[in-house]
């Protein structure tokens, strides 16, 4: 059977590859917002790309949750919690502006053992390495993460990543710990935020007078509204 695919088609079905697990109303968000009737739109082509083999989906969460065709990850797995929360950074950060160069579960050194962040983007001109901790670890355990980054720091390796800027220094990324609780983690060589979400960072940084308009304004896109289905 032939089939020919619109270009939507293709950065819908290259956004769940990339973002790994995608809930149905964040690509209604993300795709169909535009139109009249979103829902309608967004279920009759994510539907079509499901039937032809394109995107896989588990029904375990409400809204459907959809996957690459060749995830490795089982239909029930907590992992789909994981790249649920990394795609609700990212919409985030769209309420502001379209991060670049996003790397879904970045590992620069390229070896085992090395840091992994959950995030790499290029967010308002800076890159940022984004962590997102759903559970609370000891001081201890969050202290070797931030030496990993230092170890890192000092290999200069760093330098030669594919984004950093051709016309200017190179670049090492601030550090994103997004976490419920503030962890008493320090580092004298690189910068490490800790916020609850990405609007906490933006609230941050960024006048009074400016935050109270911007929350006013704002639409509030975050996929936390995705439940799991205990069957």
């Amino acid at each position: 059977m032939s089939f020919r695919l619109s270009q939507r088609d293709k950065d819908i079905i290259a956004f769940i590859n990339q973002y790994r697990a995608v809930d149905r109303d964040s690509l209604i968000d993300l795709f169909f917002k535009q139109l009249k009737s979103p829902v309608n739109a967004c279920n009759s082509v994510i539907v079509r790309l499901y039937r032809l083999g394109l995107i896989e989906r588990t029904q375990q969460y409400s809204p459907t949750v959809y996957l690459p065709v060749d995830a490795k990850i089982k239909k029930n797995s907590q992992k789909i919690l994981h790249f649920l929360l990394i795609l609700d950074v990212y919409k985030q950060m769209c309420t502001y502006s379209t991060p670049k160069q996003v790397i879904v579960e970045d590992k620069p050194t390229g070896r085992k053992g090395g840091i992994e962040p959950d995030l790499f983007c290029i967010f308002k001109g800076s890159p940022f390495w984004i962590e997102i901790q759903r559970n609370q670890y000891s001081e201890q355990k969050m202290q070797a993460k931030i030496n990993l980054y230092e170890k890192f720091f000092f290999s200069d390796e760093w330098q030669a990543l594919h984004w950093q800027p051709e016309d200017r220094s190179a670049i090492f990324p601030s550090i994103i710990l997004i976490t419920p609780v503030r962890y008493a983690v320090s580092s004298d060589h690189i910068r490490i935020i800790q916020v609850t979400s990405i609007h906490e960072l933006m609230e941050k940084y960024k006048s009074p007078a400016k935050s109270q308009k911007e929350a006013r304004s704002r639409t509030n896109v975050s996929s936390g509204g995705v439940k799991i289905k205990l069957t």
